[in-house]
């Protein structure tokens, strides 16, 4: 499925290069008003990240997401600063269908595979950032991608498939914001290696082009943040590229 994604700092559309918050872009747009346009456009499903929250989790943008959520029929799936259970029973509880779980994962790995008993796979997308280094290797980055975590991707993946693990937002941090296009290799070869679980791809993403690679990559959907901010092309386009996207789960 397409997921329209945009990130907050402070109330405002941003967008960082590479997950760097020195290197940010403002859109001067009402973040409200850009989701209700994704949505009236087809989209089932946006994708909120609270970058305040994830710098700071005492920070975290919790009324704002609130008065988005009731704004908007589509689900929602939000991450960012999400550092104990309370702060995810929140967001459920103001109606995110779905949360976003990065650095927790990979720090209180026990913790979260909690969770996953207690509110079920679906209330959870494992946020799995990675930074590829020389040997190949998909090493998981965390603190709002401030450092690395040390743990692989596949380690994170097979911590949590005993606790039901479904749904799971890989980024290849280095082509994050960098409209270069996604890391396809990178879906390929998850996608193959654990196809029970729902891979949303994310990072690149510049043209349609880019869309239908991904779609053919394996994953199962597609977070598009910048490229639509800048309008290289519409949440109706990248729907018409991936056809079967409108009524995927």
């Amino acid at each position: 499925m397409i997921i329209p994604a945009i990130d907050l700092i402070e109330g405002q559309v941003v967008r960082l290069y590479q997950g760097d918050y020195n290197q940010k872009t403002t859109f001067d747009l009402s973040p409200l008003s850009q989701l209700k346009s994704y949505q009236d456009q087809g989209a089932n499903w946006l994708h909120i990240v609270d970058l305040t929250g994830a710098k700071d989790p005492q920070a975290r943008q919790t009324t704002l997401i609130a008065e988005l959520v009731n704004g908007l029929d589509a689900n929602i799936q939000v991450g960012g600063g999400i550092r104990c259970e309370a702060q995810m029973a929140e967001l459920l509880e103001i109606g995110v269908k779905r949360v976003v779980i990065g650095s927790l994962a990979v720090k209180e790995t026990a913790l979260v595979q909690s969770w996953f008993k207690k509110y079920g796979a679906d209330a959870i997308c494992l946020a799995l950032d990675v930074n590829i280094n020389e040997q190949g290797e998909k090493i998981v980055a965390v603190s709002g991608w401030q450092s690395g975590g040390g743990k692989t991707l596949e380690s994170l993946v097979e911590a949590f498939k005993l606790f039901g693990l479904k749904h799971a937002l890989v980024t290849d941090i280095s082509r994050d914001g960098t409209l270069k296009g996604a890391n396809t290799q990178l879906y390929q070869e998850i996608a193959s290696a654990y196809p029970q679980i729902q891979w949303q791809a994310s990072g690149g993403i510049a043209t349609l082009d880019d869309v239908a690679a991904v779609r053919d990559s394996g994953a199962n959907g597609i977070i598009i943040g910048k490229a639509l901010l800048i309008e290289n092309f519409t949440v109706e386009q990248a729907i018409t590229c991936w056809p079967n996207a409108t009524g995927a789960e």
